[in-house]
């Protein structure tokens, strides 16, 4: 049995404003109407005898991880949740941990949940080959065959194929692994594409469960130990699986590919022919995109004049861009990015000094995702706060409102009910309602349809809660 495992982490902090520490790329439509991870999920359709995915994603990005999955009406295997984010060789731990549990024979697929792959059939077949090999005790990843001299990934130089000492020849479907490479300058890229001896590393894997748990004993036994407790001290939180957050914080940080593969003797590599991307960054996408007649990736509404090779992604509002080259533009309802497209690299720069200055735009968008539904953030001044509270169908929310400020609510569209000071009364479309200083409150959606509502509070002091907690 082959469990696919989804990594649900990261933050994506080079595609800033977009992707934010609450919200990262791979919960973005950035390519189609589907998100980066919705579409990992959809591709595991091309993985002949794939069960039920088991999805590792951090705590704070359970709901919207969840909300993706149900609009996909998709149930995963299971749903285990990081209190922080520790690298890629703890997660595959937990998941060797976990599937051992199910079945002593499974295989597990590592799949990074940000990655843009053209064919997923081609995918599909690669990792049919790779499972041949994962059965004989190999641990595989999968490399991609390069088409230009890529300086924003990591590289693997091929060894001697696999199946030489069977077959006598000198091709094969694997190869071992002679070398992995960090990201490489331009002229070294060159030389690694002209060679044929090198893919990139795609950060994807396929090995048995119970063969690289006993590589990360004998490697890492460290992370192994520190997973164990976390497991064996977790507990759920609603339909997921919640690690324990003391055992997985003294976990060491370090990603697969230092922690064991590029140590063990049983490392092997599935090269691939596919359009991939781990979509890194603006530039990243602009190649990956559709480009009109000019060389320019847009999308929304933009209007361009005279403008050429440029990404422009719009938010809410129209942008025009006039007479401009070779730039990004991303805008959003609280940001906006221009840069040159050549220092696209450099944005994760700007995220860091965001979050270092504790601003809340490299935190989180405008608009969070709860259990019950969604709050966005519409205007803020030193007297007010305006938000739009949506309760998705049959869902519940309860919350105290502020001791020095009154909250109004109007209902814009949906039917609910309310309970608070001991009132209980229904709230239908146009209906407002004054919740009063230090009131219990608790409103509910009983209706198919969502019931969205505008907040208005005034006035008091805005750093105490306005609306309920985006995370309860």
């Amino acid at each position: 049995m082959i469990i696919p495992v989804i990594l649900a982490g990261g933050s994506g902090t080079r595609l800033w404003p977009m992707s934010r520490e609450l919200f990262p790329k791979h919960l973005l439509r950035l390519t189609g109407s589907h998100t980066m991870f919705q579409q990992t999920l959809l591709r595991l359709e091309a993985v002949a005898a794939a069960a039920a995915p088991l999805v590792i994603c951090n705590q704070q990005h359970y709901y919207p991880v969840a909300r993706q999955m149900h609009e996909l009406d998709l149930q995963p295997s299971a749903m285990i949740l990081e209190p922080v984010g520790k690298n890629t060789a703890p997660a595959v731990a937990v998941a060797a941990i976990k599937a051992l549990s199910v079945d002593p024979e499974a295989r597990i697929l590592v799949l990074p949940a940000d990655h843009l792959i053209g064919d997923a059939w081609a995918f599909g077949r690669a990792v049919a080959a790779a499972d041949t090999y994962a059965q004989q005790g190999y641990l595989i990843t999968f490399g991609v065959i390069p088409d230009a001299p890529e300086t924003g990934y990591g590289y693997i130089r091929k060894g001697r194929p696999l199946d030489e000492a069977r077959t006598g020849q000198e091709s094969a479907a694997a190869y071992a692994i002679d070398q992995f490479a960090e990201k490489p300058d331009q002229p070294t890229a060159e030389k690694y594409l002209a060679s044929g001896r090198y893919c990139w590393n795609s950060g994807m894997f396929l090995f048995s469960a119970a063969d690289v748990y006993s590589e990360l004993l004998r490697f890492a036994p460290e992370i192994v130990s520190a997973c164990r407790s976390s497991w064996k001290a977790g507990s759920f939180q609603e339909e997921a699986f919640l690690l324990d957050s003391g055992a997985f914080e003294r976990c060491p940080a370090d990603s697969i590919d230092y922690a064991v593969m590029e140590k063990t003797e049983k490392g092997g590599m599935i090269p691939f022919e596919a359009e991939w991307s781990d979509l890194g960054s603006w530039a990243a996408m602009w190649e990956t995109g559709e480009k009109d007649a000019d060389g320019n990736v847009i999308a929304g509404q933009v209007m361009a004049r005279r403008v050429k090779n440029s990404l422009v992604f719009s938010g809410p509002r129209l942008i025009a861009v006039l007479g401009l080259s070779d730039c990004v533009i991303v805008d959003t309802a609280d940001a906006l990015l221009v840069a040159d497209r050549q220092r696209a690299q450099d944005v994760k720069a700007v995220a860091s000094v965001l979050k270092a200055e504790n601003r809340r735009e490299a935190i989180c968008h405008a608009t969070r995702f709860t259990k019950w539904g969604t709050c966005t953030e519409i205007s803020q001044d030193t007297r007010s706060r305006i938000r739009r509270i949506c309760l998705d169908a049959s869902r519940g929310l309860e919350f105290t409102s502020p001791w020095h400020g009154t909250i109004h609510w109007t209902v814009v569209s949906g039917r609910g009910r309310m309970e608070g000071n001991g009132v209980s009364r229904l709230m239908e479309n146009g209906q407002s309602v004054e919740i009063p200083p230090k009131s219990r409150v608790r409103v509910e959606n009983a209706e198919a349809d969502p019931l969205v509502l505008i907040e208005v509070c005034v006035p008091g002091d805005l750093s105490e809660h306005l609306c309920p907690d985006p995370d309860k």
